[in-house]
């Protein structure tokens, strides 16, 4: 599934359409996980005005509403001529003014592209998101407030985007084996020390993919079709058994939530209440 790198990065290659007017929208696939609304088509004549993101949706504003898209677990958005054939998965299109062609493209189907005439941050997808992790709303007093009550494993708590939105599983594996967290220690049981060495790895990880282009495993591909970079620099991610880079130990695999989990055993002891 692409995560906040990878939809940051999908956002930023959707500059172009700025200011510019919508010339036609073709529903080639509605039945995507909630159904694409007709009322899409209100949307030609308007222009773009903004395009932003929250959590893992992308918000493209115009003057009588938004268009909210998730790329689900297998989506992407590509800008292409609008002359260029389609391709079997292209179930929703949006042909501007300069002859760019907004392509929403997702094989299985779990996607959301909606339109919203009410205040966007009502919506219930956005109404109980958790604060922006790039942002000064999130630091270490922050996770360290929210975790007191909280007794379920750290990965799991950083993961909730209840609390923080757009870390997922890679980032979390990621953020906490820089910070030397085991996975499973109990949130409410780290100290405002370590939610402050653990705030600052998830942000500076999530910036450096974020201008690496995100992280291709499998799917993803940015709004220009090309893949992401920053799975040459993961630490610990889809390494089970493999060296650790730090003691050379041989990395672990857990499953936390049913999600992967990588882990050093020496780098990142274990809880011990």
């Amino acid at each position: 599934m692409p995560e906040l790198p990878e939809v940051e990065t999908t956002k930023q290659g959707l500059l172009p359409l700025l200011n510019h007017r919508i010339a036609a929208i073709h529903i080639r696939q509605p039945r995507l996980r909630q159904l694409v609304p007709d009322s899409l088509h209100d949307m030609i004549g308007q222009t773009c005005l903004e395009l932003s993101r929250r959590g893992k949706y992308i918000i493209l504003k115009t003057e009588r509403g938004h268009a909210l898209i998730h790329l689900g677990m297998s989506g992407s958005l590509r800008l292409c001529s609008p002359t260029e054939d389609y391709r079997k998965h292209d179930h929703v299109i949006i042909n501007f003014d300069h002859q760019l062609s907004l392509r929403f493209h997702d094989p299985r189907r779990f996607g959301v592209f909606l339109w919203l005439t009410t205040p966007i941050q009502e919506h219930p997808l956005l109404a109980s998101l958790g604060v922006e992790p790039l942002t000064d709303d999130f630091d270490g007093l922050y996770l360290f407030k929210r975790s007191r009550q909280k007794s379920i494993a750290i990965k799991s708590f950083i993961m909730d985007s209840h609390i923080v939105v757009g870390v997922g599983n890679i980032y979390a594996n990621e953020a906490l084996f820089a910070a030397g967290i085991h996975p499973l220690h109990p949130a409410k049981h780290l100290d405002q020390s370590a939610y402050n060495r653990l705030a600052q790895y998830i942000k500076t990880i999530l910036a450096s993919a974020i201008e690496r282009g995100g992280t291709t495993l499998r799917d993803f591909v940015n709004s220009q079709g090309e893949m992401g970079y920053f799975q040459q620099e993961l630490s610990v991610y889809g390494k089970e058994g493999k060296p650790c880079i730090i003691c050379h130990s041989p990395l672990q695999l857990i499953r936390i939530n049913n999600r992967s989990t990588i882990y050093c055993s020496q780098c990142q002891p274990a809880f011990c209440a």
